[in-house]
């Protein structure tokens, strides 16, 4: 991938970050957090983020997250610079910020929440952190910058009895991230004692072929450190246990652990380096290491293995998995996992479906976008494009690749960054507008799943109407987010817009206009009127959870949208006028109907 110069790099993020805050009306750490929390949920390496800013003496932290099955806790603190490049960040700056974050959760820990206003959205933070603080498993601290840090590894401490790491995100972290083309860095994980194997001849140059079994509790180790980065190559979460297979898995860890290895079909894993003890003859004996580790087959044995020993307190000890290892040629990785997991699997069905990047829907997204010019309405006559990135880094790149700063200007000019959207975001869009904010709530990676798995049992015909349509759900996305900031959302924001726009889309039938959004490429005053209307009565439903301990919680439940399905409101006069006359079928464009029924608002 073309190398974007680090500081291009700084100086794009700034002024994309200055304005995502004034169209949110948000500052500029708010806006650089958010933004970083989209890259690593999209990456795997946290879920379930939530900003909330809270700064007394001793502490400060900037937001928190609840890994999947509570198994970690995340804070975060921020330091965003207007001009990052002037100095570095410094190591006694960098623990500094790590020990007012744990300060944070030792006073979490003592009550910190009886002291806070209930209407503010940090005593939802604080309630969220004291009830973690008694499930997780460990900590994680994250410090979030845009300046470059003079160091990266910290040793791992203890909190409470949890251990406590530390991870700098800082400006040549995020530039790596966002020009590698990868989701994450590489997993390397050793093996002491190393894993007796046997090794496979073969005639390919291209990879190899080891076989080994690995102790349960490794596995369940990895995926409690790693999550679902140990999944990037298969792009599947957890099932939880709703299928025959993975009830079955779990009875087996239960009842007869040492029994595993016979009934269990096991992993099939790739890795771009293997690390071998020889024997006397040079061939390998034993593996000691492995470099860009991925699961391509068996994710729900290694997610059953940690929830049954997160969960259940399953005992482990005796528990053995399969394991066939495939050392891959790193330039040949998307050309052969997707084949190993698709011919392997004989457990959880996965299908091309899963390695979405290739998708048919997503390569015809892009085809049709790239060559899409959106009607300018600026009065400039200069049409653009908006830009989808089907794979990590596309934008980037193809800005990398415009090199002299008279084009890259010129490409910014056609395809603005506002105009930028993933597949994460479009599964966000089409799900909110097909009434299904609850699976939105969920996270990024979870809600793109469930998009997957409603695509691939309705595929749409995508032709140029449809992505207009796509990109005018986009617009409407947009115009409700920034509304619901300005009747105060603070870091619930991301829920009450997606329940807002479900909303708006349950009242009217599917029949707001899309093709008139996109010919303005804007909502109509009318429209912007109505969903000013709207906003708070969903906010009040949504901050005001009838489950769970917290907001968000209660917005990941189909409960919280009876709710809000259920909240009065009338469509004004003058919107009923602009409705479309095109059916409920002709404007659900992906998903299925949302499982519909029938106050507090944070700052």
């Amino acid at each position: 991938m073309a190398e974007l110069d680090l500081a291009e790099f700084s100086r794009s993020l700034v002024a994309d970050v200055q304005a995502t805050a004034d169209a949110e009306g948000t500052t500029t750490p708010e806006a650089f957090t958010r933004r970083v929390f989209e890259d690593l949920e999209q990456a795997g390496v946290v879920s379930n983020t939530f900003t909330a800013y809270h700064k007394m003496h001793g502490h400060e932290v900037h937001g928190y997250g609840i890994g999947e099955s509570g198994g970690s806790l995340d804070l975060f603190v921020t330091d965003f610079q207007l001009a990052p490049l002037e100095t570095k960040l410094t190591k006694a700056q960098i623990e500094t910020s790590f020990r007012r974050l744990l300060a944070f959760a030792q006073r979490c820990r003592d009550g910190l929440r009886q002291h806070i206003d209930e209407s503010f959205d940090v005593y939802d933070m604080c309630a969220a952190v004291e009830k973690a603080l008694t499930e997780a498993q460990r900590i994680r601290l994250f410090l979030l910058s845009n300046r470059v840090s003079t160091s990266n590894e910290f040793p791992v401490s203890h909190f409470d009895g949890l251990p406590v790491t530390h991870e700098v995100w800082d400006l040549a972290r995020l530039h790596r991230h966002a020009t590698s083309g990868a989701l994450g860095e590489p997993i390397m994980v050793p093996f002491n004692p190393p894993l007796p194997c046997v090794s496979a001849l073969s005639s390919e140059e291209d990879h190899s072929v080891v076989l080994a079994v690995i102790p349960g509790e490794l596995l369940a180790e990895l995926y409690a450190e790693y999550g679902t980065r140990l999944l990037e190559l298969n792009v599947r979460s957890f099932l939880q246990t709703r299928g025959a297979v993975n009830r079955g898995i779990r009875e087996t860890l239960l009842i007869a652990p040492g029994r595993f290895l016979a009934y269990n079909n096991g992993i099939t894993a790739t890795a771009s380096m293997v690390e071998f003890v020889r024997g006397p003859d040079g061939e390998p004996t034993h593996i000691s290491g492995v470099h860009g580790l991925q699961i391509v087959n068996g994710g729900q044995t290694t997610a059953s293995l940690h929830y049954a020993r997160s969960r259940d307190k399953a005992d482990l000890s005796h528990v053995r998995v399969q394991m066939k290892l495939t050392e891959v040629a790193p330039q040949r990785l998307a050309e052969i996992v997707p084949k190993i997991s698709e011919y392997s699997n004989t457990q959880n069905r996965v299908t091309q479906v899963d390695f979405s990047s290739n998708h048919d829907y997503h390569v015809d997204m892009q085809r049709i976008t790239r060559s899409l010019w959106a009607p300018a309405t600026d009065g400039s006559g200069q049409e653009t494009h908006w830009f989808y990135e089907r794979a990590r880094g596309q934008y980037t790149d193809e800005l990398a690749k415009a090199r002299t700063p008279a084009r890259q200007r010129q490409f910014k000019k056609l395809n603005p960054t506002k105009q930028k959207f993933t597949k994460a975001d479009l599964a966000k869009f089409v799900h909110s507008w097909s009434q299904l904010p609850y699976h939105v709530s969920r996270g990024a990676q979870k809600n793109f799943v469930e998009f997957m798995v409603n695509l691939d049992e309705a595929p749409p015909r995508v032709d140029v109407q449809y992505c207009q349509r796509v990109i005018a759900m986009a617009i409407l996305f947009k115009a409700v987010d920034r509304i619901a900031a300005i009747h105060g959302a603070g870091s619930h924001k991301s829920m009450i817009t997606t329940y807002t726009v479900a909303r708006l889309s349950l009242a009217t039938d599917r029949k707001i206009d899309l093709d008139q959004i996109w010919r303005e490429q804007g909502v109509s005053p009318v429209l912007e009127a109505a969903i000013h209307d709207l906003c708070p009565r969903v906010m009040r439903a949504v901050t005001m959870p009838l489950e769970g301990n917290h907001v968000g919680e209660w917005a990941k439940k189909s409960a919280c949208w009876d709710v809000v399905s259920r909240v009065p409101w009338t469509i004004p006069r003058a919107l009923v006028s602009e409705l479309s006359d095109c059916s409920l079928d002709e404007a659900a464009l992906v998903g299925g109907d949302g499982d519909h029924g029938g106050g507090r608002p944070r700052r």
